[in-house]
């Protein structure tokens, strides 16, 4: 009997902390598939949601509000979102401002099609979008390029350190106005492929996010290198906030929000058609 040829998977996603915590066992080779072999590429967020577009890889991280334009290529996957629950992407400035005062202001982002961008507009529709390379928002706030920051990943903890004030946690805001956690970015897999191997890729990603929560000493282990400025505690902090039951499986609860938070970006204007989320678990 003929053996089974291994496919080969690109996958692609951000080289962040959180990420790489959660395909730890998948980059290591310690899960291992008869079916499919993962090849990783590593690229920023705003990146990966452009080559998403035109399906440039098999598996992909992308932001929840890049699906509408990318829907007709990829589905989602229920293992590895990214979720706020009561906290998530912060606006920041130099000096102490209420959210209010945001309104018309000169806000440097990570990208239009980034999630933390879409809730922004969905919050605070009144202001102009300075798009910035997500590691040099910080420094677009400093040399006045802009009036405040949209910060994502790893500066969410770190900011403080260069004298930046938090003016916003759109986590909290999503929270406590719709009682439901914040659905930022997910996993994406192409529609084209065999329906056998989407569900395989699923649930290897769901076994390498219990792997990195089972062994979390040697995974941060891994992690770290992906860690910019940050020492190991507050990398913990970030992966623990980020990597969490949601990610294992998203459950109901979160393609609810996220589709709400879809649906709200089509009524305001923000994304031109309207999608119906699909999962593969």
């Amino acid at each position: 009997m003929e053996a089974t040829s291994v496919r080969d998977i690109v996958c692609a996603h951000s080289p962040d902390s959180d990420d790489a915590y959660m395909f730890y066992a998948l980059a290591t080779r310690k899960l291992r598939s008869p079916l499919v072999n993962f090849v990783h590429q590593l690229c920023d967020i705003q990146l990966l949601n452009q080559k998403a577009m035109v399906g440039e890889y098999d598996l992909t991280a992308i932001s929840y509000h890049a699906y509408p334009y990318v829907s007709d290529k990829y589905q989602l996957m229920a293992a590895g979102s990214s979720v706020g629950d009561g906290y998530g992407p912060l606006v920041v400035a130099t000096t102490p401002l209420s959210p209010d005062e945001l309104k018309g202001k000169r806000i440097a982002v990570p990208g239009k099609m980034t999630t933390a961008y879409l809730a922004m507009r969905i919050c605070q529709p009144d202001f102009e979008a300075v798009v910035v390379p997500f590691d040099k928002i910080l420094d677009a706030v400093n040399n006045r390029d802009a009036d405040a920051g949209l910060v994502i990943h790893e500066a969410q903890l770190t900011y403080g350190r260069g004298g930046f004030h938090k003016i916003l946690d759109l986590g909290a805001w999503w929270k406590t106005t719709y009682d439901l956690p914040l659905p930022l970015g997910a996993n994406a897999i192409l529609r084209s492929l065999p329906a056998d191997i989407k569900s395989e890729c699923c649930r290897l990603m769901r076994d390498s996010i219990r792997f990195a929560l089972d062994n979390q000493e040697e995974a941060i282990n891994y992690a770290m290198q992906f860690a910019r400025d940050m020492e190991q505690p507050l990398a913990e902090k970030f992966v623990g906030m980020y990597v969490n039951h949601y990610t294992e499986d998203c459950g109901e609860l979160i393609p609810k929000a996220a589709q709400m938070m879809l649906d709200m970006g089509h009524d305001l204007g923000l994304i031109p058609n309207r999608v119906q989320l699909e999962f593969v678990r």
